[in-house]
């Protein structure tokens, strides 16, 4: 086996190790990975916050017996992809050995491992991202039309995966008519392959023109729950934390494109760069939005430092600047990633907080990063309800209805009686209701903030309601769901979940 190829695989081995071992096995999924989990059991070219490609892997996943080693394995996999990537992008910019491996220990170490952590459509964004730069570059290279049909093909599918794949073409496109390699407009293939795009991306367009664009409603309460939160400040800092311990090949890389003769020709990158975060500060993006920008530049940072770092006592620090991510990355394991148990996590608690990280996305503080919060707690909400559903479901029809997506996803993933088909009035759930049959009880799982913890407004409706049970776990943030029952209709439930679902319609 080649000494290239060896690395390379222990790169990819190292990546899939990682991303197993920073979660420790006391956690639950993440509220996002239920939800996209159960879209694979409701198929269609579109769903309220996502496009369809989740999903599509959520059904892999399903077939190969739903378990939580495949739902890690996929996010996984794009990380590694991407690492893969980033390697061939070294090797087309003509970088050496060392090159490879600094750009590949960069990404590897990094904040792309919390990304890959969770089966989320984060990870395989900026896998697109990434293939997208790497088509770009082996076309500014070769010329060779192919490769404006492998960027088709990957903006398409990355259409396909989240709508932020569009952020890389109003950056790209500026970024190419600021250099010569403008010339790329006057190429035929250039428009052949954006129709291959366009029918890529057509059946998703069309959904979202046949549902009222739902995506420009959910864009909208986005922005008015959570990106009305986001300092502009904070955003930058992100996005030099992602890569604290590698910040220095990011950097060699603008300069190489800005200054190195060798890569003046991928000068585009430089302005699309400043074009993309630009716009995303004047959005108020989340910082994670752009991460997929990066790791491109992984290839040109780290071909510029193989050429400077050739010569001389310069040679030596060769190895220095490779070991340097993994040194860092040591101390921010513990603070970064639920390696530690649910038990044991209480006790670290203040670490967190000291480090402002305990900020979620309601602009409040509290005890522990929001995505630890939000892998706590679902198979208990889950175990509790399906006993409340199995103590009812003799008696006729029941549905499960809850305050929101994680409930009900979380619930659909656990029960082992695949008949209880949780759902809840908000995301793509509330198309997924049945009504066909007359609603004889009711299981409701209610958040902790309940307005109406004694049920009144419900218990004129059935002859029986009870509270069941619910979460007690000042973790997790889903601590307080309560769980009752409402045994008996004596009044048309189907009637008013109708009515409750046209009000809550997207």
């Amino acid at each position: 086996m080649a000494k290239k190829t060896a690395l390379l695989l222990l790169f990819v081995v190292a990546k899939f190790a990682l991303q197993f071992l920073l979660c420790h096995t006391g956690y639950n999924l993440h509220r996002d990975e239920y939800l996209h989990l159960d879209q694979a059991h409701h198929p269609a070219w579109g769903y309220l916050s996502v496009p369809p490609v989740t999903s599509w892997f959520g059904y892999i996943i399903y077939l190969l017996g739903n378990g939580v080693f495949w739902v890690r394995f996929f996010p996984a996999l794009f990380g590694a992809l991407t690492i893969i990537i980033v390697w061939h992008s070294v090797k087309a910019l003509k970088g050496g050995l060392f090159a490879m491996a600094l750009a590949c220990t960069g990404i590897l170490f990094s904040a792309l491992l919390r990304i890959n952590m969770l089966f989320q459509p984060n990870s395989f964004d900026v896998l697109a991202w990434t293939f997208i730069c790497y088509a770009l570059i082996k076309y500014i290279q070769t010329k060779q039309p192919k490769w404006l049909y492998f960027l088709a093909v990957g903006v398409g599918v990355g259409f396909l995966n989240k709508y932020n794949i569009l952020f890389l073409l109003i950056g790209l496109l500026p970024g190419l008519l600021l250099t010569p390699q403008r010339k790329i407009f006057t190429n035929k293939h250039l428009y052949l392959s954006a129709l291959v795009a366009l029918i890529i991306v057509l059946p998703n367009v069309w959904w979202q023109y046949s549902n009222s664009f739902p995506v420009l409603r959910h864009m909208k309460e986005l922005a008015e729950t959570q990106l009305d939160h986001v300092n502009r400040g904070d955003f930058i800092k992100e996005q030099l934390l992602f890569f604290i311990g590698s910040v220095y090949v990011l950097i060699a890389g603008l300069v190489a494109l800005a200054f190195y003769e060798p890569l003046k020709k991928y000068r585009a990158f430089l302005y699309s760069l400043c074009i993309i975060l630009v716009l995303f500060i004047y959005l108020r993006a989340k910082g994670y939005y752009a991460i997929g920008l990066y790791p491109v530049y992984f290839a040109f940072g780290a071909v510029y430092l193989e050429h400077v770092l050739v010569n001389g006592w310069k040679k030596y620090l060769r190895p220095v600047v490779i070991i340097i991510p993994m040194l860092i990355f040591i101390p921010i394991v513990k603070i970064a990633f639920p390696i530690y148990s649910p038990a044991e996590i209480g006790t670290v608690a203040a670490i967190y907080k000291e480090r402002g990280l305990t900020s979620w996305e309601d602009g409040k503080e509290h005890s522990l990063p929001q995505d630890f919060a939000d892998m706590l707690g679902w198979k208990a909400i889950a175990q509790q309800t399906e006993a409340a559903y199995n103590s009812v479901s003799g008696s006729g029809y029941t549905v499960v209805l809850c305050d929101n997506y994680g409930q009900a996803g979380a619930i659909n993933y656990y029960a082992k009686d695949k008949h209880i088909n949780a759902v809840t009035l908000s995301a793509d759930y509330i198309d997924w209701i049945n009504l066909d049959k007359k609603v004889v009880n009711l299981i409701l799982v209610q958040e902790g903030d309940d307005d109406d913890p004694k049920r009144n407004r419900e218990k004129p409706m059935f002859e029986s309601v009870y509270y069941y049970g619910g979460l007690n776990n000042p973790l997790a943030r889903e601590n307080g769901t309560k769980i009752y029952v409402l045994k008996n209709a004596v009044t048309d439930i189907n009637a008013i979940l109708k009515e409750e679902i046209e009000e809550n319609r997207w």
